[in-house]
């Protein structure tokens, strides 16, 4: 009775309004949404025009019962660059597809078994430097970038000024912002790095003149490969744990159960649909974006249909071209000075579930899973050849889960 009677008691915003929360909640996750695609070597307009089809297929999928939007995830970055430089776009997208059917199998799994069994399978032990794993697999490509190694026009002591300075304004966003500026520090250090990159005349602007104003995006279609397909399976796994705390952060924030209604199966469906279908486009995994969660706690924005509104403007971005072709123009350096942050973010994440776990690492068994997930994934190991070849996340991913079955628990050491 009592969350009817304050459903009832919930005000209906004004179509106006409406529209208008919607766009902001769209211009927080911009920054982080195009991110992605820029970094992986998507197209940005697809990475909109899946961010925004798939937050409607979540909405659809849940009923539109929870405030969130939809958009490239954090997590796949580092595993889609070397999935890129390693099988190509097209069987990449085909191994994220694949990601996106484990989420649904994990649903289905969630709807007929519940949650024991996922923190079995994957404790924060095996999670936790997973999650490093993804984080640091590929820093080196965050500094080459930083450093200018991958511009043609870019030399190493103005890259370093570029990514430096973006670094710096996202940090102080990040740490010192307050209100809207906090929940921007990545578009923040974008808009300033790029700012100093067109007073330092290093910006080249003729993809812009050339795009037409209006077009269809570049979408590109899968391929399936076993090898791309087993590099990128076991990555869905930390995004799938971390959606159960996405999930109850939204939920402490509109103080609802969102794990029971509309139901944790029926979320991670959303996103495993979600996901496939971004693939299907050419675009990056969706996830639920934890800047719009903190944009909702602070406006306090708590109708679902505010996220639809968002995800029909970011489709209809999909197809200004030259937006495309403008995001394209931002300095590699820049982009690399953000990732520096990023990257070591997720690392922190994933110390942070550790921690959190309250378990002793120095403990043998638990050094012995830390200790070869961390190695196996950040060290270059790789187990077969050809199409069956297992490396970096995969690997690591794999490793964890089976040192977590066979070794005995703590309980069997004493």
């Amino acid at each position: 009775m009592n969350e009817q009677a304050a459903a009832a008691q919930t005000p209906v915003d004004s179509l106006p309004k409406t529209l208008l929360t919607g766009a902001q909640m769209l211009f927080v996750a911009f920054g982080a949404l195009v991110l992605v695609p820029l970094l992986t070597g998507l197209d940005p307009s697809v990475a909109l025009f899946t961010a925004g089809v798939g937050t409607l297929i979540f909405h659809g999928v849940t009923r539109v019962t929870v405030p969130v939007f939809l958009a490239s995830s954090f997590a796949f970055i580092a595993p889609i660059q070397g999935s890129v430089a390693s099988f190509g776009v097209s069987a990449t997208l085909g191994g994220l597809m694949a990601a996106g059917v484990v989420y649904v199998l994990i649903s289905q799994a969630v709807r007929l078994k519940g949650t024991g069994w996922l923190h079995r399978l994957l404790p924060p032990v095996v999670v936790g430097p997973v999650i490093m794993v993804i984080g640091l697999a590929l820093a080196p490509v965050a500094v080459s970038m930083a450093t200018g190694e991958t511009s043609d026009h870019i030399g190493y002591g103005p890259a370093i000024f570029l990514s430096m300075a973006s670094l710096l304004v996202t940090l102080v966003l990040a740490v010192f912002g307050r209100g809207l500026l906090r929940l921007i520090p990545i578009m923040g250090g974008i808009v300033s790095g790029y700012a100093l990159a067109l007073l330092m005349g290093v910006v080249d602007f003729s993809p812009v003149y050339d795009a037409a104003w209006l077009a269809i995006p570049g979408f590109t279609a899968p391929s399936f490969h076993w090898a791309a397909i087993l590099f990128m399976i076991p990555v869905a796994i930390a995004p799938a744990v971390e959606h159960i705390g996405d999930m109850v952060a939204i939920g402490s924030v509109t103080k609802k159960n969102y794990l029971e209604k509309p139901g944790l199966h029926r979320t991670l469906l959303g996103d495993g649909l979600a996901t496939s279908t971004a693939a299907l486009f050419g675009g990056p995994p969706n996830t639920t974006y934890s800047e719009v969660t903190g944009a909702v706690t602070l406006t306090r924005a708590f109708d679902p249909r505010i996220m639809v509104v968002a995800a029909f403007i970011a489709i209809l971005l999909a197809f200004v071209a030259k937006l495309g072709a403008l995001l394209q123009t931002i300095p590699g350096p820049v982009m690399g000075g953000i990732m520096t942050l990023l990257f070591g973010s997720i690392a922190v994440v994933g110390m942070n579930t550790l921690v959190r776990a309250g378990h002793s690492l120095t403990a043998p068994r638990n050094l012995v899973v830390v200790s070869l997930i961390l190695v196996f994934g950040i060290g270059g190991m790789q187990f077969g050849g050809g199409q069956f070849t297992l490396q970096g996340v995969s690997l690591a991913a794999l490793v964890g889960i089976v040192l977590n079955w066979v070794l005995p628990g703590a309980e069997e050491e004493e």
